[in-house]
């Protein structure tokens, strides 16, 4: 029980903007810290931000830091991630994820014990 959807994933340019979607259905989503992870194609997948289950408290990681917001809706089961000034990367999976225990922090990745399918982002040059 439990499914988290990724959502807005397209090809951009360098320097555009983009907004990520992850809708959490059949799931408690209030009282979860979320994330959001990145995965390019051979490499290991990085948490790139995350919120808290009140967000009150975020934190990402230095290569995002300043042009990546994270945010939540509760009433909506959802979170977000706004992508600002894009780097030519290539092509990257985004993935959210959902921590396994209400009312505490994501300490790591095997906190989060919910995962959407991924939803695909291309920048180009």
């Amino acid at each position: 029980q439990g499914q988290l959807v990724e959502s807005g994933g397209r090809l951009v340019q360098a320097g555009a903007s983009l907004r990520l979607s992850c809708v959490a259905f059949g799931l408690p989503f209030g009282s979860r810290a979320m994330g959001w992870f990145r995965q390019a194609p051979g490499k290991e997948r990085d948490v790139i931000t995350r919120i808290s289950w009140s967000g009150a408290s975020t934190w990402y990681a230095d290569v995002v830091k300043g042009r990546f917001t994270i945010s939540r809706d509760n009433a909506k089961n959802t979170v977000y991630l706004q992508m600002d000034s894009l780097k030519p990367d290539g092509t990257d999976i985004y993935y959210c994820a959902a921590n396994g225990d209400t009312y505490g922090a994501a300490t790591s990745m095997s906190s989060f014990c919910y995962w959407g399918q991924g939803t695909q982002v291309t920048v180009s040059s």
